[in-house]
Formats: C-alpha cells, sequence, structure tokens
C-alpha cells in the first residue's frame, strides 16, 4: 500500500505564469461542472484549478445563450479555465481570443472527448487522427492570447495509435502551458482500467511542463498512486468529486500532513445540496435551476444513501413547492445505511457504457 513517505510531491503545478493554489484540479464534465458546483467545491478547498464544461467554439463565436451561459464565473471561481472543443482554427482562435478579454485566466483544448458526434467531426478526441492539422490549430490558439493554453487528451485513439507521447513533444515545442492525460484511448471509451504506465509515457516525453493525470481517481489512494506510478505533477478529477466534494480538500490535506479529514455526513450533503440548488436558482432562476439541478441531485441523493423512491420523488418534481416536500421527506428518512452525523459508505461511481460509437 501505498503511504504519504512514498512520494516525493513535485514543485508547485503552474500553468505559464499562472501559479495553482494545488495539484488538485477538478476535471471539466458536461452537465455537472456548472458554476454552481464550481463554487461548491472552491468553498470546501483544496482545488487547485476548476474548468467549465466543455463549450462549442463555434456555439461561443456566434454568441449562443446557453454557451454564454456555461462560462459565467464568479468572483471566488479562480483561477479559472474554459474548455472549448472545434476543428476550425480560425473559430477556435476567436473563441480563445473572446474568452481571454473576458477575463478568463487559462484556457483548455479538449482533444479527448469520445463521443460520437463531437470526434467524428474532427473535434475532441477526433483531433488525435490529424497530427499536423491538430499542431497547427493548438499553435494558432497559443499565438493568438496572452493567458495560457493547455490541452487535455486520451491516450490515442485505440491500442494501434497511441500518440499521445508525440502530441505532448509537439505541443510543449508550440508553447502549450500543461497537459492532462486520460489514460485511456478513445476506443475504450471508460471501459477497462486507466492505463498508467502510458501515462508515464506522456510525462517523459516532455521536458518541463507539467502533466496532470487523469481517470479512476475516485480515493486517496488512487490519487497517491497516479502520482506515484505515473510522475505526473498534478491530479484532475471528475466524477471522483462529485461523488465526494471534499476530495480536494482532502488531498491538500494528505499532501500537507500525511492525514486528512473524512468526507462530509449525511447532513454536510444536504447542506451542500442546498446550497447548490440555491446558486442554480439564482443563475438560471427557479424554473431554469430546478431542471438543471436534476442531474447533480441524483449524486447527492445517492451519496447520502437515501432510498430509490424518494430519490426518483425529487428527480420527477417540477416546482418549488414540490422540491421542498421531496426534501422534507429525504430529511424525515434519513439515511438507508450509516447515520445522519457519521461516516457513510461509499456510493458507486457509475461511468458511461456500451461502445462507444453509440455515444
Amino acid at each position: 500500500m501505498i503511504t504519504h513517505s512514498d512520494i516525493r510531491f513535485p514543485s508547485p503545478v503552474s500553468y505559464g505564469p499562472l501559479q495553482l493554489p494545488s495539484r488538485y484540479l477538478l476535471s471539466p464534465l458536461a452537465g455537472y461542472t456548472n458554476l454552481a458546483f464550481r463554487r461548491i467545491v472552491r468553498q470546501i478547498g483544496g482545488v487547485g484549478l476548476a474548468t467549465t464544461d466543455l463549450v462549442s467554439a463555434n456555439a461561443l463565436v456566434h454568441l449562443n445563450e446557453k454557451t454564454q451561459r456555461m462560462i459565467e464565473t464568479h468572483p471566488e471561481d479562480r483561477p479559472f479555465a474554459v474548455q472549448i472543443f472545434g476543428h476550425a482554427p480560425a473559430v477556435m482562435v476567436e473563441a480563445a481570443r473572446m474568452l481571454a478579454a473576458r477575463g478568463t485566466d487559462t484556457i483548455d483544448i479538449n482533444m479527448g472527448c469520445p463521443v460520437n458526434r463531437i470526434a467524428s467531426g474532427g473535434s475532441g478526441a477526433g483531433m488525435m487522427c490529424n497530427m499536423a492539422g491538430t499542431l497547427s490549430l493548438v499553435q494558432a490558439v497559443v499565438e493568438a492570447v496572452r493567458i495560457p493554453v493547455s490541452v487535455k487528451m486520451r491516450l490515442g485513439w485505440d491500442a494501434s495509435q497511441l500518440t499521445a507521447p508525440q502530441f505532448a513533444r509537439e505541443f510543449e515545442q508550440i508553447g502549450v502551458c500543461a497537459i492532462a492525460i486520460h489514460g485511456r484511448t478513445r476506443e475504450q471509451g471508460f471501459g477497462g482500467s486507466v492505463d498508467l504506465r502510458g501515462i508515464r509515457a506522456v510525462v517523459e516525453a516532455v521536458e518541463k511542463i507539467p502533466i496532470i493525470g487523469n481517470g479512476d481517481v475516485r480515493t486517496i489512494g488512487d490519487a497517491a498512486r497516479m502520482l506515484i506510478e505515473t510522475g505526473c505533477h498534478g491530479v484532475s478529477i471528475g466524477r471522483g468529486a462529485l461523488a465526494n466534494p471534499w476530495i480536494f480538500r482532502q488531498l491538500a490535506q494528505w499532501e500537507a500532513t500525511g492525514s486528512y479529514d473524512p468526507p462530509g455526513t449525511f447532513n454536510d450533503r444536504l447542506e451542500l445540496l442546498l446550497r447548490q440548488f440555491a446558486y442554480m436558482i439564482e443563475q438560471f432562476g427557479e424554473q431554469g435551476g430546478i431542471v438543471r439541478f436534476r442531474k447533480m441531485a441524483h449524486w447527492y441523493l445517492k451519496s447520502m444513501r437515501v432510498r430509490s423512491g424518494l430519490r426518483h420523488r425529487f428527480q420527477q418534481a417540477k416546482t418549488r413547492p414540490e422540491i421542498d416536500a421531496a426534501i422534507a421527506a429525504v430529511i424525515a428518512a434519513g439515511p438507508l445505511e450509516g447515520t445522519r452525523d457519521g461516516l457513510l459508505p461509499d456510493m458507486h461511481i457509475p461511468v458511461p457504457s456500451g461502445p462507444v460509437e453509440r455515444w
């Protein structure tokens, strides 16, 4: 078992001139890493960088209303990154310039999304199939703005095309400030296990820029294994943070002292649920907040060990009185396992499954 003493922590992580408060990053997750959730994890503490949902560069430059809401931020949401995707260099450059003008701290280019509607059009993971075109696009974005530009990618398109190390070498030369690497190929989707050796190959391919390991990090032990076996400089966490928003604070405590506080109780999670719901209403209005919060409420209620019937009731609620009644029922019932103010059993963390081509 890996312990704190086994790890020699790298120097603090910097994205160009931007030094991050910690090496533990919130991964961009479509539908989840919205402003309300970013505010929650910031308030808990320990987050080095938080990134928006995946944003279409094309929609951004055409001032799509929904996309404009996706890039909204808040004074406590710092440092703040926006992740963009697209395949047209001119559009990506225009989107990057717009974001820089808005005060975005750093821009991340997505070339890891495996979803077919994105990858098949040459964006997301599809960029890994076009070395020359991708390098030209990324270089154009880097040269268009003064803020740091990072890239998130997978190991490659499939097991026969593990191109991430080669991309990493080239990206460093054209001025990319950091690379986040998910340790699976596009073909894998979220199946199988993360290939830590594959991530290490990316770490070894660059000279100075930080490499951020990503994938299957759900616990402190998972993060420790990622750091020690890959040599990466930081760790990016997605679904693990949905199940446990305290994980960033735990990791920062663990790095500093070798120990960490337990995650939140039923009562703590209930308080976060209500606070995040209030933020959603603040940003989108009552009806918009109710609709948009359902996805995240599922994670809160499941981690609180709320029985399925009450979770379903919350999901079906369409008005504020119905939401309030559903919450009152949750409070009255308490958790199925554990106690209201003690440790709860870990929840199973679901991921997309099935053939990735059908996503």
